[in-house]
C-alpha cells in the first residue's frame, strides 16, 4: 500500500503561550507533531504493518519542520518529504495549504492518506477534507477505528457522543480522532535509522505552484488571549441563606436574573 500521512509542527500543549502585538511569539517556545497527527502517523505504521508497503510522512512549512517529520521517521515511517514555503509565503491558511498537499499528491497514487481530526493551533479541521475534495477521492472524518480488506474499508467514527460504522473503498483520505490507536514513543534504535531515512525538501516551484495559486482566503485580524477570570466565591450558612444569597448575586451582580 501507498500510504501518507500529513503532519504538522505546533506548539507544545505544555507550553505556555505569549502573544504580543497581535501575534505568537515563537522565540525560545517548544514545537511538536500536532497530538491528532500522532495518531495519523501511528495508525499509518499499523497499515503498512497488517498490508505492506510504504508509509511516507507530509508536512509544510520552514526547515523547522525538519525536526517533526525526523520524529516521524523514528516512530516507523519510511520516508518524509518536506514542501518548504518559508521564502514563498507569509500567511497560509487551510486553502494554502490544502492546495499544496494536494498538487504533491495528484500523482502519487496514495492508496491511504490519513491526517489529524484538527490542529491544536487553529482548530478547524478543514485540511484533510479539503484534500480529499481537490484530489477528488473519498475521506471520512473523526475515525477511531480502521479495518481495510483490500481496496475495502470499514470504519468507526466518532459522532456527538456516539458512533458510526461506515464501509467505503480505497483511494481513501481519512482523519485521526483520539482513541484511534495509542501512538508509540521513537525508541533510540528508531532515533538512529531516521537519520539515514531520506528526507526530500521541496518548494512551491517544483509543484509548478506560484504564490497567487495558494494566496491565503482568509486573514487573521487579531490574536489575543482570553480576558482573565475572576476567582470564585464560596457561599456559607444554611442552605436556605446559601440561596438567597445566590439568587441576590445572580440578581444584582451577574445580573442573569
Amino acid at each position: 500500500m501507498n500510504i501518507y500521512a500529513l503532519v504538522k509542527r505546533t506548539f507544545d500543549t505544555e507550553e505556555k503561550i505569549v502573544v504580543k502585538n497581535g501575534a505568537i511569539q515563537e522565540d525560545g517556545a517548544e514545537f511538536i507533531i500536532n497530538p491528532y497527527d500522532e495518531y495519523a502517523v501511528e495508525e499509518a505504521i499499523q497499515v503498512r504493518d497488517e498490508h505492506g508497503g510504504e508509509v511516507t510522512v507530509l508536512s509544510i512549512g520552514g526547515e523547522d519542520a525538519e525536526k517533526q517529520l525526523r520524529t516521524a521517521l523514528a516512530m516507523g515511517a519510511d520516508k518524509a518529504v518536506l514542501i518548504n514555503t518559508e521564502d514563498d509565503l507569509d500567511e497560509m491558511d487551510e486553502f494554502s495549504a490544502a492546495k499544496i498537499i494536494s498538487e504533491y499528491l495528484k500523482d502519487k497514487d496514495a492508496d491511504l492518506i490519513i491526517a489529524g481530526n484538527v490542529a491544536i493551533d487553529g482548530g478547524s479541521g478543514q485540511v484533510g477534507p479539503r484534500v480529499a475534495e481537490l484530489l477528488g477521492i473519498n475521506y471520512v472524518t473523526t475515525i477511531t477505528e480502521l479495518k481495510i480488506d483490500g481496496t475495502s474499508a470499514t470504519l468507526v467514527r466518532d459522532v456527538e457522543g456516539d458512533s458510526e460504522t461506515i464501509e467505503t473503498s480505497l483511494p481513501l483520505l481519512v482523519t485521526a480522532q483520539q482513541g484511534l490507536n495509542e501512538p508509540r514513543y521513537p525508541s533510540l534504535p528508531g532515533i538512529m535509522k531516521a537519520k539515514k531515512k531520506p528526507l526530500e525538501e521541496l518548494e512551491l516551484d517544483d509543484l509548478d505552484l506560484d504564490e497567487d495559486d495558494v494566496e491565503a482566503k482568509t486573514k487573521t485580524v487579531d490574536i489575543f488571549m482570553p480576558p482573565e477570570k475572576a476567582a470564585g466565591r464560596v457561599l456559607e450558612g444554611d442552605i436556605s441563606d446559601q440561596v438567597s444569597e445566590l439568587v441576590n448575586l445572580l440578581n444584582k451582580e451577574a445580573k442573569v436574573i
